[in-house]
C-alpha cells in the first residue's frame, strides 16, 4: 500500500525522501469499506502489474513446499530442544520455564519463547515430527513475506522479489526453517523489527517503533543477546533518520527501550524472583540464575571464548575450538557454503545504494532502508567474524534476512539507474564478484555437480558483459542479461539448498548443502560428510530418520529414541562408565526396545525413569519412553545440578529407578570434582547393573551386593 501525506508543512524533497517534516499522515485506504479494503489487501497496490500478487504468493507457496519436502527425514531433529517441547506439551510449568523434562528437573540453556510454538503444536497435534517441525517451516515463509514487504515500501515488486527468493533459497535459510533451534524465531523476529523500524522511518510514527523495541525484547525471550547484536544501528539509524523533530526522535527511541525491556524483562524477572527450590534449575549457569547465564555462558562468553561450563573456547586471530576467527570468517571453508553466496554483491550493492542517495533529504527513506538492513548485516556480520567462543555454522541464518533485503534493493536501485553512467557497470561487478564466488565456494565440492560452477562462472560473466550496456541496449536485451545475472547467482545456492532439503538432520551441530561443503569448525562442526566428530550426526541419510518418532507422517510407527546411533554404540563416553547405546555431548543414544521396556516397567511410580549425564543422553530416552527422564549437568554435563547430595535425597526418597550408563561429558570435563563425575562414581559404586540390549543401566532401588 502507498502512503499518503497531507502537506500542511513546507513542500518535501526530491521524489526519494521521506514524508517532511510537519506532515500529517493519511492511512492508505482511509474512508474506504471494509470490504474493499480487503480486497485491496488481496490484489495488491492499485499501481502494481497484475503479476506482481501471483507472483508473490507464488513465492510463498514454492518456499513452504521446498521447506516442508520430507520434513520428517529429520526425525525430531535436534532431541535437545525436542525433549523439552514433548515437557512443555504436558506440564505447563515445564512449559513456562523451558524445562527439559515434565519433572522440572532443568531447564534448556536458552529461554523458551522459541520453544513455545512447538509446544503448543504438539498439545494440539501429539508428539510426531512433523508437529515440531512445521512451525518453524511457517517461520520461514513468514520471513520471507516480512522480508518482501519490507523492501517493496520502497522499491519495486521485483525488488522484493528479488530479496524474498534470496532468503528462500541460502542454504542455511533452508537448514534452519526446517529445524528445531531457536535460530528460526530469531531470524523471524530480527526480520520484523527492521520492518517496523522502516515504518517508523517512512511516517515517524511512534507505535512503529515502540512495537520494533517489543519484538526484540520478545526475540531476546528466544536466544537471548543475539537479538540485540542489530539494536545500534537501528537506534542510529532512527535517531538521525526520522522524519521528526530530534527530540521527538531521542523520546521515541526511549520509549521503544522500555517496551525492549517489558517485553524480555517480565519472564527474566519471574524466574529471578521465583524462589529456585519451587522451580527448575537454570541449566546453563553455574549458580542457577538466568542472568549469569544471559551475561556469561550466552553472553560475554560467546565473544571471548570463556564461558564458564562449556566445551572450550576459540582462537583471538586464528585457529581454535571453534575454528578460525577474522574479517574472512563467513568466507572460508567452514562457513561460506551456507549463507556467503551472495554476500560480496550485498557488500558492493550497500556501497551503491548509499552512494546513489549521498545527496538525498536527511529523510529519505531509500537511503534510510539501506542502513537499516545493510548496518544489521554488517553489526551482525562483524560480531560473528570475530566472536572467540563457540559459535556454529547454523548461526549464520541471522545473516540471510539482512544479506537478502540488500540484494534486493540494491539490484533495483542500479536498475532503475542504468542509464547513469557508473551504475550499470556497478550492477555488472556485483554479478561478476557473485559468479566468481560461487565458482570458488563450488570447487570447494569438486565431486558435487562439478559441472555447475562452469555454468555460473561463464553465465555470470555473459550476463555481467550485458548488464555493462543495459543502459544503451533494447529493454528485451537488458532484461535477458539481468535475467542471466540472476540465474547465475541463485544456481549455487539453490543446488545447495536441495541438498539440504533431500536429507534429513539430525544432533545437536547440523550444516547445509552437500556432503563435505562444511569443514571444520570445533566439536562437532562437520567433518567430511557432515558427521561431527564427537557424537553430533550433522545428517541423517535421504529417505532415513534420526530419530524414531512414533506415528508422524511418512516415519516409522515402531519404537526407538534415535532411529541411527549418533555415535555407533558400544564402549565407554569420555569419563563415563561402560555401556553400550549410550549418547554423547552432541547426540543423542540409540534407544532398542529391550531398554525401552525397561524404563517403562512401573514408570509410573517414579518421578523420572531414569537419570542420565548430558541432556541429549537424556533426551534419547525420554523421547522414547515418554517419561520424564533427568539430565544429570544439563546439555555439557557440567552445570552443577542436581548436587551429590541431592541426588542421594532422590535416590532414598524413591524418585529416580535408574541411572544411565555413560554419556555426556560429564566425569570428563566436570572431572571427579564435578557433580556428575561425583554422581557417577556413587551410582557405580553403590548399585546394581542392569544390561538391557545394548545399553547398560543402574538399579537405584537395588543395592550392590559384594562379590
Amino acid at each position: 500500500m502507498t502512503t499518503q501525506y497531507d502537506q500542511t508543512g513546507p513542500p518535501g524533497g526530491p521524489a526519494t525522501s521521506g514524508p517532511p517534516e510537519g506532515a500529517r499522515h493519511v492511512a492508505p485506504g482511509a474512508g474506504e469499506p471494509r470490504g474493499s479494503l480487503a480486497r485491496r489487501a488481496w490484489r495488491g497496490r492499485p499501481e502494481d502489474p497484475r503479476w506482481v500478487r501471483p507472483a508473490l504468493l507464488g513465492l510463498l507457496l514454492v518456499t513452504g513446499l521446498l521447506y516442508l519436502y520430507d520434513l520428517s527425514a529429520s526425525g525430531y531433529a535436534n532431541s535437545f530442544y525436542s525433549a523439552a517441547v514433548q515437557a512443555g506439551s504436558e506440564s505447563w510449568k515445564a512449559f513456562f520455564f523451558g524445562s527439559l523434562d515434565a519433572a522440572n528437573a532443568i531447564t534448556v540453556d536458552k529461554p523458551p519463547a522459541s520453544l513455545w510454538p512447538m509446544e503448543l503444536s504438539v498439545r494440539v497435534f501429539g508428539l510426531n515430527s512433523w508437529a515440531i517441525l512445521v512451525p518453524e517451516v511457517l517461520m520461514g515463509v513468514g520471513t520471507v513475506a516480512v522480508v518482501y514487504a519490507a523492501v517493496r515500501r520502497r522499491f519495486s515488486p521485483a525488488a522484493g522479489l528479488i530479496a524474498g527468493a534470496v532468503l528462500a533459497l541460502t542454504p542455511v535459510a533452508a537448514l534452519m526453517f526446517r529445524f528445531n533451534n531457536p535460530d528460526a524465531m530469531l531470524a523471524l523476529l530480527m526480520s520484523v523489527a527492521c520492518y517496523l523500524v522502516v515504518r517508523a522511518l517512512e511516517d515517524g510514527r511512534t507505535k512503529w517503533l515502540v512495537w520494533a523495541g517489543a519484538v526484540i525484547g520478545f526475540a531476546f525471550l528466544a536466544k537471548t543477546l543475539q537479538a540485540f547484536l542489530i539494536l545500534p544501528a537501528l537506534a542510529l539509524v532512527h535517531g538521525v533518520c526520522a522524519p521528526v523533530r530530534l527530540r521527538k526522535r531521542l523520546g521515541q527511541l526511549a520509549l521503544a527501550t522500555v517496551a525492549l525491556v517489558v517485553s524480555g524483562g517480565w519472564w527474566v524477572a519471574v524466574v529471578e524472583l521465583w524462589p529456585a527450590s519451587s522451580r527448575p534449575y537454570v541449566g546453563g549457569s553455574q549458580n542457577n540464575s538466568f542472568l549469569e547465564l544471559t551475561f556469561g555462558y550466552n553472553g560475554l562468553g560467546r565473544l571471548n571464548g570463556e564461558e564458564t561450563g562449556s566445551v572450550g573456547g576459540g582462537g583471538t586471530g586464528g585457529g581454535g575450538q571453534w575454528g578460525e576467527t577474522g574479517w574472512d570468517r563467513m568466507f572460508n571453508s567452514e562457513i561460506g557454503g551456507q549463507v556467503s553466496w551472495l554476500l560480496p554483491a550485498a557488500l558492493l550493492l550497500l556501497v551503491a545504494g548509499l552512494v546513489l542517495t549521498r545527496k538525498a533529504a536527511r529523510t529519505d527513506l531509500a537511503r534510510a532502508s539501506f542502513l537499516v538492513w545493510g548496518g544489521s548485516l554488517l553489526m551482525t556480520m562483524v560480531v560473528f567474524s570475530y566472536m572467540a567462543g563457540i559459535f556454529h555454522q547454523y548461526y549464520t541464518v541471522a545473516l540471510a534476512p539482512y544479506l537478502a533485503a540488500v540484494v534486493g534493493m540494491g539490484a533495483a536501485a542500479l536498475w532503475e539507474k542504468r542509464r547513469e553512467l557508473w551504475a550499470s557497470p556497478a550492477l555488472a561487478a556485483a554479478v561478476t564478484a557473485t559468479a566468481a564466488w560461487g565458482y570458488v565456494l563450488l570447487n570447494r565440492t569438486p565431486d558435487y555437480l562439478p559441472w555447475l560452477k562452469w555454468l555460473v562462472l561463464v553465465g555470470g560473466l555473459v550476463a555481467a558483459l550485458g548488464l555493462v550496456f543495459a543502459g544503451r541496449v533494447g529493454r528485451r536485451v537488458a532484461l535477458a542479461a539481468a535475467g542471466l545475472g540472476l540465474v547465475a547467482a541463485l544456481a549455487g545456492p539453490t543446488a545447495y539448498t536441495l541438498s539440504t532439503v533431500e536429507e534429513g538432520h539430525t544432533g545437536s551441530i547440523v550444516t547445509a548443502g552437500p556432503a563435505g561443503a562444511s569443514r571444520g569448525g570445533g566439536p562437532g562442526g562437520g567433518g567430511p560428510g557432515g558427521q561431527n566428530p564427537q557424537g553430533g550426526q550433522g545428517r541423517t541419510p535421504p529417505g532415513g530418520v534420526g530419530n524414531g518418532a512414533r506415528g508422524f507422517p511418512g516415519g516409522p510407527t515402531g519404537q526407538g529414541g534415535q532411529g541411527a546411533p549418533q555415535n555407533g554404540t558400544g564402549g565407554s563416553a569420555e569419563g563415563g562408565m561402560p555401556g553400550g547405546g549410550m549418547g554423547g555431548l552432541l547426540g543423542g543414544a540409540d534407544v532398542d526396545s529391550e531398554a525401552k521396556e525397561l524404563l517403562e516397567t512401573d514408570a509410573g511410580d517414579y518421578t523420572w525413569v531414569a537419570a542420565a549425564i548430558g541432556a541429549q543422553n537424556a533426551a534419547s530416552y525420554q523421547l522414547t519412553t515418554g517419561e520424564p527422564v533427568m539430565a544429570v549437568g544439563g546439555f555439557n554435563g557440567t552445570d552443577p545440578s542436581p548436587t551429590l547430595a541431592r541426588f542421594k535425597e532422590y535416590v532414598a526418597e524413591g524418585r529416580i529407578h535408574y541411572f544411565v550408563a555413560g554419556g555426556g561429558m560429564g566425569g570428563g570435563m566436570g572431572g571427579d570434582s564435578g557433580s556428575s563425575g561425583q554422581i557417577s562414581a556413587w551410582v557405580q559404586e553403590n548399585f546394581e547393573e542392569v544390561t538391557a540390549g545394548s545399553a547398560t543401566f543402574y538399579d537405584l532401588t537395588r543395592k550392590a551386593t559384594d562379590g
